[in-house]
């Protein structure tokens, strides 16, 4: 009866673990298609694009399917169920365990060989358009250069040495060295880890630049809106009588059969350049002030507002959690030496006071997880899109609905499956207690009565796991240990956690600052071509 008890439950966390599977995949799909180019749109990459940014929702989804098997294996009194003897209890933390390692194992093929492998390919179709067999053996030529950096990344965390150097013996060490011991010893195991927290290191950089401005830039335009497509038209149309007499001046120096002097023929490129940018800025401020869809999102104004003022109080929550963890981990962690591994809570932030008491009424805690990975999602999409993707000064590609191009979209889909990565290690900062333990509770003793008088006999009361928890009375969720495998990239995730705070304040002036967007925001730049007003239709959906 305990084996079958122990089945069903585990059988529960698989089976909504499975739903969300699907519905990742369907997310993922619409996502994609929402955004890719239809007149340059590859099958190979689109699929590339949804394969690896489902890959990564997935595991991110099961860290609460984790945290849930953990918690089940307990009462609420601090007691274990019956059937969770320790044998059951190591099947189901080795079966999630072993669900992280596949999952993890194909991260790194879709990072270091199949992503790389088709933007290689796809850059090359570019410049040259027909010899396939040239492409692919260019394309495995680079894709060589990201194998051998996976390779040396396993490597080093085959043979780097997990031992935190401590500069004394203390109980605090000896906590922290158990946790560290907990996941093993084995070294393929370790190589795997050492390569996803580099992944994850990278994914803290794009959470920082991305998510951190995302996070103030999307609720504040919800709120501010955008400008009236009518005024716009107005003024487009001024500048275009403006810049169309620059040009008449210009060409009325060489009425006579004079030639042009080189500054002015340059400035009359630019001007003929920046009328063409107009006129298409005008068809597009045309189709938009005539269409349905326009005087629908209107209509919908307040309810944008609402979900402004909403996403702005959900970032500020945020933002307070993510201080006061970081604050504690500051006082009361084990110090630098440790990546600054606090064992307990002493500081407690709303987050971490209400992740435990949802996740004792299954699923509600799974929701509010997927909420927090989606609201990272479109926070960091609200982000990308807004500043477009940057190498260092110099900007590779846009953004756009509907005209993003598929080398684009493959960046896109890997600075977000970065970025997801990092999630987990974000939700821990956010609520610690509840990552490492969910709602596990283990027994005291208690020599009081209710009434605060001294019992008679010894009584047991229980309390929620920490460190001080006697061994073999906790079970610890390999989501933590994982993260905590190498303390140096713990270190370097809480500094990650102090740019993350400083970049969303910056984000959140620089946003209240700046004035309402254009109607049509980045879908009519300079640079792009008259053939982009063949989908109009496409970006105000």
């Amino acid at each position: 009866m305990g084996a079958w008890s122990a089945e069903s439950d585990l059988v529960t966390g698989w089976c909504l673990f499975g739903v969300a599977l699907l519905l990742i995949l369907a997310f993922c799909w619409v996502y994609v298609r929402k955004y890719q180019s239809r007149r340059e749109s590859e099958v190979i990459s689109t699929i590339t694009s949804i394969f690896a940014l489902a890959i990564a929702l997935i595991t991110s989804a099961l860290l609460p399917v984790d945290i849930f098997l953990v918690s089940y294996v307990k009462n609420q009194n601090g007691t274990f169920k019956d059937w969770a003897d320790p044998n059951v209890t190591r099947q189901i933390e080795d079966t999630v365990l072993y669900a992280y390692y596949t999952l993890y194992s194909i991260i790194l093929f879709c990072v270091f060989l199949w992503i790389p492998f088709v933007y290689f390919y796809y850059e090359e179709k570019d410049e040259d358009d027909g010899d396939t067999c040239a492409q692919i053996k260019t394309a495995c030529k680079y894709t060589l250069g990201f194998l051998l950096v996976c390779a040396i990344l396993l490597i080093i965390g085959a043979f780097v040495p997990l031992d935190i150097p401590h500069k004394k013996n203390s109980t605090e060490w000896e906590k922290v060295k158990f946790l560290f011991e907990e996941l093993g010893s084995n070294h393929g195991l370790a190589a795997l880890s050492f390569s996803i927290s580099s992944l994850t290191l990278i994914g803290m950089v794009a959470a920082v630049t991305y998510t951190a401005y995302g996070m103030s830039a999307l609720p504040l335009n919800l709120i501010k809106g955008t400008r009236n497509a009518s005024y716009e038209r107005l003024e487009n149309t001024e500048d275009i009588e403006e810049v169309e007499q620059n040009i008449q001046r210009i060409k009325s120096k060489c009425k006579d059969g004079r030639p042009l002097p080189t500054r002015d023929r340059r400035a009359l490129q630019q001007l003929e350049g920046r009328l063409r940018g107009l006129r298409r800025r005008g068809r597009r401020l045309e189709y938009v002030e005539k269409s349905c869809w326009t005087k629908f999102c209107g209509a919908l104004r307040p309810l944008k507002i609402v979900w402004g003022v909403f996403f702005i109080l959900v970032a500020l929550l945020f933002t307070i959690s993510l201080f006061l963890s970081n604050l504690d981990k500051a006082l009361h962690s084990a110090g630098v030496d440790s990546g600054f591994l606090i064992l307990g809570t002493n500081l407690t932030n709303p987050l971490n006071m209400l992740l435990p008491v949802l996740q004792t009424v299954f699923p509600l805690d799974y929701i509010l997880i997927t909420t927090i990975i989606m609201y990272f999602i479109f926070t960091s999409m609200a982000g990308i899109r807004n500043m477009g993707i940057w190498f260092f000064w110099i900007r590779l590609y846009k953004i756009r609905r509907g005209r993003t191009r598929p080398q684009a979209l493959l960046f896109l889909c890997m600075i977000l499956l970065l970025i997801v990565l990092h999630t987990s290690y974000m939700i821990y900062s956010l609520a610690p207690q509840y990552v490492m333990y969910g709602s596990q509770k283990y027994l005291i003793p208690n020599n009081m009565t209710a009434d605060g008088h001294p019992a008679n006999g010894t009584a047991f009361a229980p309390k929620d796991c920490d460190a001080n928890a006697p061994e073999g009375q906790c079970t610890i969720t390999r989501t933590y240990l994982f993260l905590h495998k190498f303390w140096f990239f713990s270190a370097a995730y809480y500094f990650g956690n102090w740019a993350f705070i400083a970049v969303f304040l910056i984000g959140l002036v620089v946003s209240c600052c700046k004035g309402k967007k254009s109607v049509i925001e980045g879908d009519a730049d300079e640079d792009d071509s008259d053939m982009s007003d063949d989908e109009p239709a496409l970006y105000y959906g």
